[in-house]
């Protein structure tokens, strides 16, 4: 049984504009418009899920789709960072955000860690093996990065280093835990291009759990 999954980033919104850890703000009107021109554009689906977020949620409205919730599609738990720039982190924080940005295992926003996001995220891959027919999810960026990071195999350290731009899709299908992997497809009128991208950033690949880059690489792709 082959398992194929479509993985939806959200649309664009304000904390996405100011690179700033998600504070649960609505999508702008920019962003809206660009997911209500991408409705009817999605192929077909058997299950549709979405991320616990108000930006999850209402780009999925804007697409027309009729999603279920999924707790464990939430994005990464920034503890007491949340709503805050990295750049303002950083400045009272330096060694704690160098530890985060480079060990998985640390949470010293008394959050998350990017290990047990890609553990979680995980679980729900494999779930995703033992149905059938076509999954469709609209979930945040950091999502779609720990999908990468398990169908690739790929060590937890590349976890920012994967680039995923607002309102793009990312494809997975395989079965007995081998994945191919199709990533970065624009959706609407764009999703027509053929090119298949790994969206990995140059330089130190820097980003925060809404899937922005911060000076060091852009990890929403603008």
């Amino acid at each position: 049984m082959t398992s194929r999954v479509t993985l939806i980033s959200p649309a664009m919104n304000r904390s996405l504009r100011e690179a700033r850890f998600d504070d649960g703000c609505r999508l702008d009107a920019s962003g809206a418009a660009h997911a209500e021109s991408a409705a009817g554009t999605l192929p077909a689906a058997d299950r549709v899920w979405v991320s616990p977020t108000v930006r999850c949620r209402e780009t999925a409205s804007a697409l027309g789709l009729t999603a279920v919730e999924a707790p464990e599609l939430g994005g990464l738990d920034m503890g007491r960072w949340r709503g805050r720039t990295l750049d303002d982190v950083s400045g009272g924080e330096p060694q704690a955000v160098a530890r985060w940005l480079t060990d998985p295992a640390a949470a010293p926003h008394d959050g998350e860690s990017v290990r047990a996001l890609c553990a979680r995220v995980g679980g729900w891959l494999h779930t995703c093996e033992e149905t059938t027919g076509r999954i469709l999810a609209v979930v945040e960026p950091e999502i779609v990065r720990a999908v990468v990071i398990t169908v690739l195999k790929t060590p937890e350290a590349a976890f920012w280093r994967l680039d995923v731009p607002p309102l793009t899709a990312t494809d997975v299908s395989g079965r007995s835990g081998r994945w191919n992997l199709r990533m970065g497809r624009p959706l609407g009128a764009q999703g027509t291009a053929t090119g298949i991208g790994t969206g990995i950033g140059t330089g130190t690949g820097t980003g925060n759990g809404n899937g922005h880059g911060h000076g060091h690489g852009n990890g929403n792709g603008h």
